[in-house]
């Protein structure tokens, strides 16, 4: 299949286009392009960059992924780039300190599992993957002064995490300065008509979409989504522990889902689910409680599926209501505590027994990542658990 070859045919009702426009939405801009543009009937080539420095995904990845699978639903071609090269430099969205750039091997490695994982969401054989090393990594130096004549240092300075560095009187890399321009790039190669993104993403995109009309490319709409906040309130992500994640087991994700805020399971069902406005008022209309379980419920379907989400929230009450332990929870070799738990690194895994979050249900607490663990069910927060196999 060659690529953007398959011809299909666009929705255009205003009910659908409105959806694609403001459910999950922060930002369109400008907005009287995009909706001129799905208007027009005409199949419109838009794209979503990811740069894989992690391996695994969350509830705040889906987000702008849903989003590129309800372009596609509409008949629209969508791209699917792997910011093969960018994820090298260091996105510095976010960041108050530089972040470390990584190896080719290290980026391959975390995209391995990254599409098993879109999977949940995306339909891949509608889908076209690009690697933005098939054209950065052949950008000669005149190509990259001439793509920096096109911004000022100004501009640059704007950005938040870089005025609050100079505040702060942190180094900013110049190498960070490129990376606007390295993603602005990509959607000059690709000459989209919509880029899609997280709200932090905002200033990259923009950055595309002023290289676009610098480079005499089609004029694109840029579409940003909603970030959420995890199971602390804070921005969902894995550097805080408060992320619910696509391959969390059903009972941890059930239960990650029903320690979250009352408020936010408006949100979560507005922009993590199928569910209909008319259905979301009155689920919210009940008790918090029901609407709260009812929003796990939902997730842990689309994850998983019914028979796993109803198990789910019978091990929930059990666990909660009468102090069990779910019966999906996984297993593993007797040995330090460090060797048992191998999915959460190894200062993360001291910093939760530092803070007492580490225990032997029914019994005591875990003191150190190097004490032995011999039988029993570990319990790390309060979502985790890990049974120990005698056999």
């Amino acid at each position: 299949m060659g690529f953007f070859s398959r011809v299909v045919a666009v929705r255009t009702d205003e009910a659908a286009i409105h959806a694609l426009l403001h459910r999950g939405v922060e930002n369109v801009l400008p907005r009287e392009l995009g909706l001129k543009k799905l208007r027009s009937g005409e199949r419109l080539r838009v794209y979503l960059g990811i740069d894989p420095t992690g391996s695994k995904l969350h509830l705040g990845h889906s987000v702008p992924l849903r989003k590129l699978k309800a372009f596609s639903d509409l008949g629209h071609e969508v791209i699917f780039l792997v910011g093969s090269f960018t994820a090298m430099i260091g996105d510095p969205t976010g960041r108050d300190a530089m972040r470390e750039p990584l190896t080719r091997a290290q980026i391959e490695e975390n995209f391995k599992d990254y599409k098993r994982q879109a999977q949940k969401i995306l339909d891949f054989s509608k889908v076209t993957i690009r690697y933005n090393h098939e054209w950065l990594e052949s950008l000669k130096f005149e190509g990259i002064v001439q793509l920096a004549s096109k911004f000022t240092v100004q501009q640059m300075l704007q950005r938040d995490m870089f005025e609050k560095r100079i505040q702060e009187q942190k180094p900013i890399s110049l190498h960070e300065f490129l990376y606007p321009l390295m993603v602005g790039y990509d959607s000059v190669m690709l000459d989209v008509d919509c880029e899609l993104g997280g709200s932090d993403q905002e200033f990259n995109i923009l950055a595309g979409r002023h290289l676009q009309q610098a480079f005499n490319k089609r004029d694109k709409f840029v579409l940003t989504t909603k970030l959420i906040e995890g199971t602390d309130g804070r921005k969902m992500s894995k550097t805080y522990d408060n992320a619910v994640y696509l391959d969390d087991a059903p009972s941890e994700m059930f239960g990650k889902l029903m320690s979250i805020k009352d408020e936010l399971v408006k949100t979560y069902l507005e922009v993590l689910t199928d569910v209909s406005g008319e259905e979301i008022h009155k689920i919210l209309s009940g008790h918090p409680k029901e609407a709260k379980m009812h929003l796990a419920r939902e997730i842990v379907s689309m994850y998983h599926n019914k028979d796993a989400a109803k198990k789910a929230q019978d091990d929930w009450t059990n666990t909660f209501s009468e102090g069990g332990v779910p019966a999906d929870a996984p297993t593993a070799a007797a040995g330090k505590l460090r060797d048992v738990v191998k999915d959460i690194s190894t200062s993360e895994l001291r910093r939760l027994v530092e803070q007492g979050a580490v225990s032997i249900v029914g019994g005591k607490k875990i003191t150190s990542i190097e004490e032995e663990v011999e039988s029993g069910t570990i319990r790390i927060g309060k979502h985790r658990f890990i049974q120990i196999d005698t056999k």
